[in-house]
């Protein structure tokens, strides 16, 4: 069964279209997955429900914990899946087989946390849940763009708390402007801890290759500052902006399919509402940044295949 799924795993990335380098952008991000902190058992219930058998309903949780002797978390998976579904996807698959190649070994003992009999106690280091927001704005939002940019200059992106503001802070400037949303699209999905930064780093290496190059950066508490005159607004009001949040939480995130501005509106509250406590990794990216440069119609759905119009 496996090299069947890695094969159509193949087939599915050969498939997935090419990142393209429309504009300059910019980047604010941070975040560690050096610790994971006990987690209450009511973290547990909202997570591992459903590890012993099937699917977990309401939330898309499951495994093969019986056959293998640990809990193996299926991906869920919320919109068109496409990319951010294949790599949580991979990161699953990979867990799965370096611990089939673990447990050929007959003596050797499984990673704590995997194993059968830590199944009922709280786990410290997982499951992580991985999201991804994407929204497509007409280029006459321009304060959008300057609050973001102002934001990279300011935000402590070194500190959980710092982060935490980010991503309110956001959230809100895409909130402000309602009638100037056009595409959206909403994903998310959890994978177990070991796998959590390499999926995230994955994810964001995926949003920033889109990008001609990154004109404002904020991230982990460096600063990066463009050649003067290279930042400024968008000059064509027919195009676009697109901006991606991605979030990594130890809680859960119940974003929903992304069909109008309702649901819009109400997954970025949610995502804005993920406290720091549990914000393990952050990263807007937005484009375009460069003076006078626009991201046609054209481009946007190239580069984001997934975005839906609202």
């Amino acid at each position: 069964m496996l090299p069947a799924l890695l094969t159509a795993s193949l087939g599915l990335l050969l498939a997935l279209p090419q990142p393209s380098l429309a504009a300059s952008g910019g980047r604010i991000g941070g975040g560690s997955f050096r610790s994971a902190p006990s987690m209450p058992r009511s973290y547990g219930g909202s997570y591992g429900g459903g590890y012993r058998g099937g699917m977990q309903r309401g939330y898309g949780g499951g495994g093969f914990g019986g056959g293998l002797g640990f809990p193996f978390i299926v991906p869920f998976f919320f919109g068109g899946g496409g990319l951010f579904g294949f790599l949580v996807l991979m990161a699953v698959v990979g867990l799965l087989v370096n611990a089939l190649r673990g447990g050929g070994g007959g003596g050797q003992a499984l990673p704590a946390g995997l194993r059968g009999g830590d199944l009922d106690r709280p786990q410290a280091d997982g499951p992580v849940a991985i999201a991804q927001l994407q929204v497509g704005l007409l280029a006459s939002a321009r304060d959008l763009q300057r609050d973001l940019r102002q934001l990279a200059g300011q935000a402590d992106t070194g500190s959980s708390a710092g982060l935490q503001r980010v991503l309110q802070e956001s959230t809100l400037a895409l909130l402000r402007h309602p009638d100037l949303w056009v595409y959206a699209n909403a994903e998310v999905g959890q994978v177990p801890f070991t796998a959590a930064e390499s999926t995230f780093n994955r994810l964001s290496m995926t949003e920033r290759s889109k990008l001609r190059s990154e004109l404002t950066t904020n991230v982990a508490g460096r600063v990066g500052e463009a050649a003067a005159g290279a930042v400024g607004d968008s000059d064509a009001t027919s195009d676009y902006i697109a901006v991606t949040l991605l979030v990594a939480s130890r809680g859960r995130v119940p974003l929903k399919p992304v069909s109008g501005s309702e649901e819009l509106r109400e997954a970025l509250r949610i995502l804005g509402s993920v406290p720091s406590d549990q914000l393990l990794a952050l990263e807007v990216i937005w484009q375009p940044e460069g003076a006078g440069e626009v991201l046609s119609a054209d481009e946007l759905i190239t580069a984001y295949p997934d975005l839906k119009h609202l």
